[in-house]
């Protein structure tokens, strides 16, 4: 039988998601790729440091450690092989057990993610992050002043989402930025039985909550938060959503407006979730944030 990665949730990044990569990457910009592969190259045996997304992998890769493997991490750049050479040796180094990986010399490497079945990818290229976004992938960019993760629950990895434009469409977001509040809040009151239209998140959540379900009993536990500026009485809908696609979050918090900074510090996630840049920036001063460049709030800027 040949090797699948059916079952496993599948998380695609880039090699600076992973690796703290900006001092050759600024090389790149002012150089060429020639230079940027001599420099890696150079520095082959040099272990990279940690970026911001390694702690998130590797609690991720923790849930392997029984007879069957629930994660698959795969690098997917767009770094050149030999700079791919450099990832792979770096992250042997870290001891995380990556085995797959794509580098395809500058051009866009979200094409793999279909073959790939990916549930999440993340980037800290915009236009990788939004075509993956407009392929149906749960993609995000990763903010690049992002705190590192507090690392004080070490046997348990939480992720945090914000709601509209995220694990929900951004139906009632649109309303809310067309014509304010107070219509947000009575089309949430009126439609409350009928639920959201999925955002690009629910297929990752959707996988989160079948790790969780089959890893009660791991050494690693997963613990998720909806983190919304709702507040009541538009707070029902989303949970009714929530329940009508059978998913669960373990805690939510209907902030109506409040600064999420604070809240995401008390809950201390892993990585955080949001498409509103004022949202991240905030959520970065305390955490690993990933910029969901979706809805009405992510226009695409032509020109």
């Amino acid at each position: 039988m040949g090797v699948s990665l059916d079952g496993r949730l599948v998380v695609a990044l880039s090699s600076r998601a992973l690796f703290d990569f900006e001092e050759e990457n600024q090389l790149f910009e002012a150089q060429d790729d020639r230079a940027y592969m001599k420099l890696q190259l150079d520095r082959l045996d040099v272990p990279a440091r940690p970026g911001i997304a390694f702690p998130l992998v590797q609690k991720l890769l923790a849930f392997n450690r029984g007879q069957t493997p629930r994660v698959e991490v795969v690098l997917l750049s767009r770094n050149d092989p030999v700079s791919g050479l450099r990832a792979f040796r770096s992250a042997a180094h870290h001891g995380l057990q990556l085995e797959r990986g794509m580098f395809t010399r500058g051009r866009p490497p979200f094409g793999y993610l279909d073959a790939l079945r990916a549930h999440l990818f993340l980037s800290m290229n915009d236009d990788d992050v939004r075509a993956a976004l407009e392929a149906g992938f749960p993609a995000a960019k990763v903010m690049p002043l992002s705190k590192p993760a507090s690392g004080s629950k070490a046997d348990e990895i939480r992720i945090a989402f914000d709601g509209d434009a995220v694990l929900f469409s951004d139906e009632a977001e649109q309303v809310f930025q067309r014509e304010g509040l107070p219509a947000f809040t009575r089309h949430e009151v009126d439609a409350v039985g009928r639920p959201l239209p999925p955002g690009p998140f629910k297929p990752l959540l959707a996988a989160l909550h079948r790790l969780q379900r089959a890893s009660d009993d791991g050494p690693v536990r997963l613990r998720t938060a909806l983190v919304t500026a709702r507040s009541a009485p538009a707070h029902e809908r989303a949970i009714r959503t929530l329940m009508d696609w059978g998913l669960e979050v373990d805690e939510a918090m209907f902030l109506g407006g409040l600064d999420k900074g604070p809240f995401l510090r008390a809950f201390a996630p892993d990585f955080f979730f949001d498409d509103q840049t004022r949202h991240c920036e905030s959520a970065a001063e305390v955490a690993p944030t990933g910029h969901v460049m979706s809805g009405v709030s992510n226009p695409v800027r032509k020109g």
